[in-house]
């Protein structure tokens, strides 16, 4: 988003990329110190002196700017009234007594200008109404109509109309009553402003009674509440009294206009307002801008656009007031677009220069927007127009710095907030948190969010759980702890999903029993713990053998609607076989999960299932007998289940008779061979393991590839390379499709010792190979170091790739061959295997590094490391990792290239 800015004193040039960041696209012809501070913030390296001077820099600027606005009186009265909050005697003798020593020169426009400023910032009511009770009761100071009326109108607008009562039934005391005249004039205003318009009527008729009159003020604001409330009639009768006793002024026809705007009669109005322009009578700008106002708020825009054109070329009445209301209006309907260049253009044709609050409105909406450009636009336009900010203008400026990525400015600016008088709203408050968190400041993200919750603003729950889970991430538990009881303290519910974080993270650092805790305050709260939570909970306490607790929070988590997988029952299972009475533990358990799940077959299964990886197969047999006396017949997945619980725990007697009960009965499934094969495999029983090979493709079944992989991969282990050879032999009559990790255990086992090429030559007949097993033969040749390579040895890749697919333990191996003859063929490898999207691991940063240093270049070993393992998934620890060692695809080893 690209903007640029005329004004009179420079021009600037601005692009916001898709981070919010501010760059410089040119450099400003501008002298002013903000604009040049800005522009070329970016620019600094964060690590660089300049950086911080030029942050300070931009924050000054806007600090001496903030400082314009000279309202540090009032902020110093303000303080000491919520300083001194208690109703007690002490708190308001301290609050008098601090107040005395300012030694303030109280006169009305005084008092106004303090109750319009507290007002308009944000401070509390009753901070207004204890001024305004001290300042009557100071020596030499009379209250005025317009003090109450400022009071009254404060109370009406913080819609505290009980309070507004009580006062007026307070003013009734003798001590009020300076004559009768202003004691009336105050009732009748007090309760029309308070929403009570038939009180202030009978205390009207009262007083005129009395032979009593209101002035010509009270009339009018009278007059003005009467049309707030909708009390038309009562309005047409007081017009007329007005008008007798000759009080009639613009100000009665602004309000008489504004009454016909309420009732929605806009062309009664500007024929209203046209014939009172023809008479020649003074029209005052604000009635104008009322009917806009009314056309605004009902989306009436070309209606409102029309009036002011009319009366503009007419010249007899201001349209300031209009302007700033049509621009008002724009902004709440989010029409920014149409603001923006209507403020422009008035400005530059006309002069026109909104208040403060028109201009905190737009900026506010444009921020909203993430339209940082104009909102840095039109905040450098306030500053050059000199209008004074104010607090809502002092937030809006941390915001969008905030939201600009310049967090050290909006970090030296709130730090400096008492210079200026700056007191950060929740949006601020908000926005600086969310800021100084994705800056990595989780610490001073604290601190600020501490502060906001000490002068009562509360987060929003994503600003709360986006620190809650910086927090976490770091481990900070400490603090996490104190956020919460803070929270509580001030009645701020965290989020479930807050929980859920402070309690993995309490998993992370082992502190269960305070997650556990967590998670049974939910629970009495009605509050459902998250899956992800439950997880961490049951492996944690699995881990520290707390059976009795992983089987509860197992219960727990399927009555709050989660549904656990097979894993989650092998885990819980495994750890209830670790106690004494593990066969009780494990029975009731299996009751519960039967009383609270429908009975299918699938429960049965996940506690066989649960029992062979624990190494109890008379615990999954009695799962299997109970299965079928309840009238369940176990399908393959428990049979499958049954046979490896035997074969997990090496008796292979009762796999043997398990799976002949089959035989004996009908066709076996594939699947059951499978099993069977790579569970004999896996404990080290090759030779049933190619008995049962043979017996299945005898049968006209083809066994899985797992089969093939497993059991060559354990004769290779066990240097039967005969075997292994034999094997190739059957598996190219079926025209086997070797896989990545067949291949790449053989290539693997070639690089270590030159048995198994020595077997390939003995056993095959090399004269009439095809072309796919002739290339493996060749690459075993290679990598045992028998064959010699003719082309470029660093493209054996693409050789491979005609044999098998490549995976990135394939690179690795090769990784590991090229690293001997100099590692300048290993980089061309290792980069073009980047090229190509493949990932490296810890193993290829190990391998590169031993290359390296078996090369001599210890230096270049180290900067590797540098440059590399600073990303989590490669993150390890070199000295406790075996030599050269890889994974298989179970998490085992594969062997030991020394």
């Amino acid at each position: 988003m690209l903007l640029l800015r005329n004004s009179s004193k420079g021009r600037i040039f601005l692009l916001v990329n898709s981070s919010n960041k501010i760059i410089n696209t040119h450099q400003p012809s501008s002298t002013d110190p903000i604009t040049t501070a800005v522009c070329s913030y970016s620019t600094i390296q964060r690590s660089s002196e300049i950086y911080n001077l030029n942050a300070k820099d931009i924050a000054l600027c806007f600090k001496q700017w903030f400082k314009s606005h000279n309202t540090l009186l009032f902020d110093r009265i303000f303080n000491i009234l919520k300083t001194h909050n208690d109703t007690d005697a002490d708190a308001g003798i301290a609050a008098d007594t601090a107040l005395s020593n300012l030694n303030l020169r109280l006169s009305e426009s005084f008092v106004l200008d303090v109750l319009k400023y507290g007002h308009r910032n944000g401070f509390d009511v009753l901070s207004c109404l204890k001024f305004f009770d001290w300042a009557g009761r100071q020596p030499g100071f009379q209250h005025t109509r317009s003090t109450f009326y400022a009071v009254f109108k404060i109370l009406s607008k913080a819609r505290l109309m009980s309070v507004m009562l009580d006062f007026l039934e307070k003013f009734m005391y003798p001590r009020w009553r300076v004559h009768r005249i202003r004691y009336y004039n105050t009732l009748v205003v007090g309760y029309a402003v308070a929403g009570k318009p038939y009180v202030a009527l009978h205390m009207f008729g009262k007083m005129r009674f009395q032979g009593l009159d209101l002035d010509e003020f009270s009339y009018h604001v009278f007059l003005n509440a009467l049309v707030e409330q909708g009390c038309f009639d009562a309005v047409e009768a007081i017009f007329k009294q007005i008008s007798l006793r000759g009080f009639e002024s613009d100000i009665t026809h602004l309000i008489m206009f504004k009454s016909k705007c309420k009732r929605e009669k806009f062309d009664e109005a500007e024929s209203y307002l046209e014939r009172l322009v023809s008479q020649g009578k003074a029209v005052d700008g604000r009635a104008l801008g009322s009917i806009v106002e009314a056309y605004c708020k009902r989306g009436m825009f070309e209606n409102a656009g029309r009036l002011m054109e009319k009366f503009r070329d007419m010249g007899v009445v201001s349209l300031e007031y209009a302007y700033g209301v049509w621009l008002g209006g724009l902004a709440r309907a989010e029409k920014l677009d149409g603001a923006f260049e209507f403020l422009k253009s008035k400005k530059m044709m006309e002069g026109f220069v909104p208040d403060v609050f028109k201009y905190n409105l737009l900026v506010s909406r444009l921020l909203r927007e993430n339209r940082l450009v104009e909102v840095f636009d039109l905040l450098t336009e306030m500053r050059e127009d000199q209008i004074f900010p104010d607090k809502v203008t002092m937030n809006n400026a941390l915001c969008f710095f905030c939201k600009a990525g310049l967090v050290d400015v909006a970090r030296e600016l709130y730090n400096s907030r008492s210079e200026f008088g700056l007191s950060p709203n929740g949006m601020a408050y908000n926005y600086l948190v969310n800021t100084l968190c994705s800056d990595g400041s989780t610490e001073e993200a604290f601190r600020v969010l501490k502060h906001s919750f000490q002068r009562g603003f509360f987060p929003g729950n994503r600003t709360f759980s986006l620190l809650a889970d910086a927090l976490c991430r770091e481990r900070r538990i400490d603090k996490m702890k104190e956020l919460v009881a803070i929270a509580l303290q001030q009645n701020f519910m965290p989020s479930v999903s807050t929980y859920d974080k402070f309690i993995k993270a309490l998993c992370r650092v082992n502190m269960l029993e305070d997650g556990y805790m967590i998670h049974e305050e939910l629970m009495r709260m009605n509050k459902v713990t998250s899956k992800s939570a439950y997880l961490c909970l049951i492996h944690g306490f699995s881990k520290s053998n707390k059976p009795e607790i992983v089987a509860r929070l197992l219960i727990h988590m399927q009555q709050m609607g989660h549904r656990p997988t097979r894993t989650l029952f092998r885990e819980v299972i495994c750890c209830l076989c670790d106690m004494k009475d593990s066969e009780k533990q494990f029975m009731q358990l299996l009751e519960m999960q039967l009383s609270l799940l429908e009975t299918d077959c699938q429960i049965y299964n996940f506690f066989i299932y649960g029992a062979g990886h624990a190494k109890r197969p008379d615990l999954a047999r009695q799962v299997y007998e109970i299965m079928q006396r309840n009238g369940i017949e176990p399908n393959l997945s428990t049979n499958i289940f049954m046979l490896q619980s035997y074969l997990k725990s090496e008796r292979i007697s009762n796999a043997f008779n398990f799976f002949d009960e089959f035989r004996d009965r009908r066709r076996l499934p594939r699947k059951l061979y499978n099993t069977m094969i790579v569970g004999l495999c896996k404990v080290k029983r090759v030779d049933f393991a190619l008995e049962f090979i043979r017996e299945m493709r005898n049968s006209g079944c083809f066994p899985s590839n797992q089969c093939y992989e497993e059991t060559i991969k354990l004769l290779c282990k066990t240097k039967r390379f005969d075997v292994v050879i034999n094997l190739i032999n059957d598996l190219e009559k079926e025209d086997f499709q070797f896989t990545s990790f067949i291949g790449n255990v053989l290539l693997f086992h070639s690089l270590k010792s030159h048995d198994l090429y020595d077997a390939w030559i003995r056993l095959r007949d090399t004269s009439n190979e095809t072309s796919k097993y002739s290339l493996l033969g060749q690459l075993i040749g290679i990598f045992s170091g028998y064959v010699e390579v003719d082309q470029d040895i660093g493209n054996l890749d693409e050789v491979i790739e005609q044999c098998f697919p490549l995976d990135m333990y394939t690179y690795n191996i090769l990784l590991m061959l090229l690293s001997k003859g100099g590692m300048d063929r290993a980089y061309e490898l290792y980069n073009r295997m980047c090229r190509k999207g493949f990932e490296p691991n810890k193993w290829t940063l190990h391998v590169l590094i031993q290359g390296l240093q078996q090369c001599g270049r210890t230096a270049e070993s180290r900067r590797l490391l540098e440059k590399l393992v600073w990303k989590q998934d490669m993150l390890v620890q070199m000295d406790a990792c075996p030599n050269n060692e890889f994974w298989d695809r179970d998490g085992k080893w594969v062997g030991v290239f020394e």
